[in-house]
């Protein structure tokens, strides 16, 4: 991987998830260094609307992709918010280790 690479997130964690970055998210490498296997990842939303995170994630957590898109980081925060709204986690988001692949998007 290199700076300016789009990637999407590949599991679920709650270290990402407090900033609001969760699994099949895409962003970019905004950073040419990899330090101790993390890179910088920018998670953009479309158009003008903020960003949603600038993170540290760690290799093994991304992979690379052709395009990013920015709409599919909205639908994928719309439903976590919805999921916070409701109360609904029925799916057990994070119930006792940091990975949580399983969870459904």
């Amino acid at each position: 991987m290199k700076e300016l690479d789009c990637v999407e997130v590949t599991v679920e964690k709650e270290k990402y998830a407090r900033d609001g970055v969760h699994k099949g998210m895409n962003g970019w490498i905004c950073d040419p260094r990899c330090i101790d296997g993390y890179w910088l990842v920018n998670f953009p939303q479309y158009g003008e609307k903020e960003n949603i995170a600038t993170l540290e994630i760690k290799e093994d957590d991304l992979k690379l992709i052709p395009v990013m898109d920015a709409t599919v980081n909205e639908q994928i925060k719309a439903q976590f918010e919805n999921v916070e709204k409701t109360g609904n986690n029925s799916n057990g988001r994070f119930k006792d280790s940091e990975d949580n692949s399983d969870y459904m998007v």
